[in-house]
């Protein structure tokens, strides 16, 4: 694939540069990496922190902590990049780069943020994010089981948390508990929590069938004590915390998408080209002329939405997600374009054939992990209900 020409779809020539060097950066230090990754579940941990060398992480945070202070949409380019050549080194980025760091940015004290944000940016820090449960997915608030009581100086956590990504592997985690059970979502809390605080454990990492090398986990909170001055934003709060992250998790999300269905396109559009059937290359016949035409109008449709939404996110402020326009239209941006990449990846196995299904190919492994892609960050059917929602809000 040649690189997309940012500056053709009007972002300025600052996102290209960033989007060129995490490109080329992926491809010549990360998509080597994959085989042994999805083969052995095997996360490369010191090539993820040296990716804060290069400036590729911490990019959101400010430049007085060591970021670069860039905004969330250059994270965007970034994801879709890395995603390109490496789709599970890119998951972990959108786990520690945003779902924990950019929050600590956006709602955290300046005490906390001198304490934890350099360690984003200089690679000493993984972050992750601790919300679903294994009774708290889709209403991961609702639901939520972990508690938290203040004891003195601390806060004593209790529960569990599943499904977390670099879950096994982080250093500092943003977790949400339940401070007051009675008042259900606006009783949840926010703490940042450290892998080494007593009571904190990993109970097992998770054997998926995609997104390999990137670590998910079940985490235990058994009487683990949290310092006070680790509580993130209000007591009871925490609802005011998620919910800014959400739209722009999503967004991201979805440039991740258009990174993985890009490589999967340009794999088939190859095979195409040296698979050679009846005597002549495959791509000659019209049937599947037809099906690359498909794959490419779906993903140039993605891009133009995801884009565009993409600049709308750039500038939240805090308190603004979780309603509104920029919640139906982040929502609307996965719910398509995570479809999209079904889409694409299920013609792309089958322009592969029997190749397609065998698990060493590079389109078998792109093919597995895309399916989280509508489970995770709220799934197509939360989507559903967020875009309904706002939809009639709008002519009640």
């Amino acid at each position: 694939m040649s690189i997309p020409n940012l500056q053709s779809f009007g972002f300025e020539a600052d996102y290209q540069a960033v989007y060129d060097l995490a490109y080329r950066y992926a491809r010549d230090e990360l998509y080597d990496l994959c085989p042994k990754m999805d083969n052995e579940d095997w996360f490369p941990e010191q090539q993820f922190r040296a990716m804060a060398e290069q400036g590729l992480i911490g990019v959101t945070i400010p430049q007085e902590y060591g970021g670069a202070g860039l905004d969330v949409l250059a994270q965007c380019f970034i994801s879709e990049a890395v995603a390109y050549w490496n789709h599970s080194i890119s998951a972990g980025m959108l786990a520690s780069d945003n779902l924990c760091a950019d929050n600590i940015v956006r709602n955290a004290n300046a005490d906390q943020k001198r304490q934890y944000l350099p360690g984003f940016c200089n690679g000493s820090t993984i972050g992750a994010l601790g919300m679903t449960e294994p009774g708290a997915g889709s209403d991961a608030l609702g639901s939520m089981a972990t508690t938290a009581r203040r004891d003195g100086d601390d806060y004593v956590l209790n529960g569990r948390k599943l499904f977390i990504t670099n879950g096994p592997v982080a250093d500092v985690l943003l977790v949400y508990v339940n401070t007051d059970i009675d008042k259900k979502q606006h009783g949840i809390s926010a703490f940042i929590v450290e892998k080494t605080f007593p009571g904190f454990s990993v109970a097992q990492k998770l054997d998926k069938m995609g997104w390999r090398g990137s670590p998910t986990g079940e985490l235990v909170f058994d009487d683990c004590r949290v310092p006070a001055g680790n509580l993130v934003g209000e007591e009871n709060k925490g609802n005011v915390v998620m919910m800014s992250g959400l739209d722009v998790e999503r967004v991201i999300a979805a440039f991740f998408c258009i990174g993985q269905a890009q490589r999967a396109f340009d794999l088939a559009l190859e095979y195409t080209t040296q698979r050679k059937q009846f005597g002549k290359a495959i791509g000659e016949f019209q049937i599947i002329q037809g099906m690359l035409a498909d794959m490419y109008a779906d993903i140039e449709a993605s891009r133009a939405l995801t884009y565009q939404v993409g600049r709308e996110i750039a500038n939240i402020q805090q308190g603004e997600g979780g309603r509104g326009i920029l919640h139906q239209r982040s929502a609307a941006a996965l719910l398509f374009v995570a479809r999209t990449l079904m889409r694409v990846l299920d013609q792309a196995v089958q322009i592969h054939g029997g190749m397609g299904f065998m698990r060493e190919s590079e389109v078998n492994r792109l093919y597995r992990s895309g399916k989280v892609m509508e489970i995770g960050a709220g799934t197509t059917q939360i989507r559903q209900v967020i875009i309904a929602s706002e939809l009639l809000k709008a002519v009640g």
